[in-house]
């Protein structure tokens, strides 16, 4: 199994403390240092899970949205958003329990035009607010959708497809490995966050939803909806 390389130094130090406390149980002959001794184990083991980076296969195309997070989709709501779509959007709000995938990727192709960082609070990252107020980090996608049936590009053919990743109650850490300018594919892995969180993906107003609420997604795999062609 593949591991976020994000996760390989928590990983290294839960095994240790974990050999370490079976060494000390073995040298004391104590049961109490046996019992321990395996909770520290299962919870390397725990970490070693949290961390864990499958590779992902699914359907892909220049129309379709795919989900960036492992997790459970809690809201879809007309939105206003100012920074990068400017305008109305359609929110797609996926939370991350600590049992699922934290490894994020991109929903469509295109080119990273728009990163922005906020440095915010630590709500429950289920709740309204939080798309607002935690700290969280923005990445704004042009795609093109022309490139659909590999004909020439078509006038109004590009929409901005916005991922933004929140930090939660317990989480406390972003990683985004997007650049400005760097062109990106869908389902390649786009960043992580450590520990329980939420990410939102903001579509135009006229795409069609394929997800409905409550639904679990698998990064990489699920259709969220399909951008206006």
């Amino acid at each position: 199994m593949n591991f976020a390389r994000e996760g390989l130094l928590f990983i290294a130090i839960a095994a240790l403390v974990a050999a370490s406390a079976f060494g000390f149980a073995i040298a004391r002959r104590s049961w109490g240092l046996w019992l321990a001794a395996f909770v520290l184990l299962l919870l390397a083991l725990w970490v070693a899970y949290f961390f864990r980076d499958p590779e992902r296969l699914g359907e892909r195309g220049p129309t379709l949205v795919v989900s960036p997070a492992d997790g459970k989709l809690i809201m879809i709501t007309a939105v206003d958003e100012p920074s990068f779509i400017k305008g109305p959007a359609i929110r797609l709000s996926i939370f991350m329990n600590v049992f699922d995938v934290h490894v994020n990727r991109y929903p469509v192709d295109g080119t990273i035009t728009y990163i922005h960082y906020n440095k915010g609070k630590f709500f429950n990252a289920a709740a309204e607010k939080s798309s607002l107020e935690n700290e969280q980090m923005s990445v704004g996608i042009e795609t093109d959708t022309s490139r659909a049936t590999g004909g020439p590009a078509r006038v109004g053919s590009s929409h901005r497809v916005l991922v933004r990743q929140i930090a939660g109650l317990i989480a406390r850490r972003i990683v985004t490995y997007s650049k400005v300018g760097e062109r990106v594919k869908q389902g390649d892995r786009m960043g992580i966050i450590r520990f329980g969180s939420r990410v939102d993906v903001f579509l135009p107003v006229s795409s069609t939803i394929r997800a409905k609420l409550g639904d679990i997604t698998i990064a990489g795999v699920t259709v969220l909806g399909e951008l206006p062609r």
